[in-house]
């Protein structure tokens, strides 16, 4: 029996060949597919039959402090993609853990929407959503 160790600090989120930093206190990043892979139909006699979806679209929620400089950069992206009529904020983006073996990656991929900004007593957190046609996840150990 093996004794694995995680370390946040080890998982990098890379947004256009930025190092995104300044997360927010618990899951700070969060990947999933939009659509199942394979769906089931079975007939009124038991027989079945799965299908295969091939949509591998997904997304990539990344939680930031408040107070993260990283909030100024998706920002930044994000106008300068609504601005453009030619898609200037479809970017690569890979999230990898480097003390284990997942990786997950998107060629293309955009901003959603800005995140809701909410103010309180104490600081609080930034949700960015991102999308894309073609997540690739490879989802491994330490």
């Amino acid at each position: 029996m093996s004794l694995s160790t995680y370390d946040a600090k080890q998982v990098s989120v890379i947004v256009d060949g930025i190092i995104v930093d300044g997360y927010a206190d618990g899951a700070f990043v969060s990947i999933e597919q939009n659509e199942d892979q394979f769906s089931l139909q079975v007939g009124t006699d038991g027989d079945a039959c799965r299908s295969k979806t091939n949509n591998r679209s997904g997304r990539i929620t990344i939680t930031l402090a408040q107070w993260s400089d990283s909030n100024i950069l998706l920002s930044a992206l994000h106008a300068g993609d609504v601005l453009s009529p030619s898609g200037d904020g479809i970017v690569p983006v890979l999230v990898m853990d480097k003390s284990g073996t997942t990786i997950c990656a998107a060629e293309k991929a955009w901003i959603v929407k800005p995140p809701t900004v909410e103010f309180g007593r104490e600081a609080g957190s930034r949700e960015w959503v991102l999308e894309t046609d073609n997540i690739v996840m490879g989802v491994g150990g330490n």
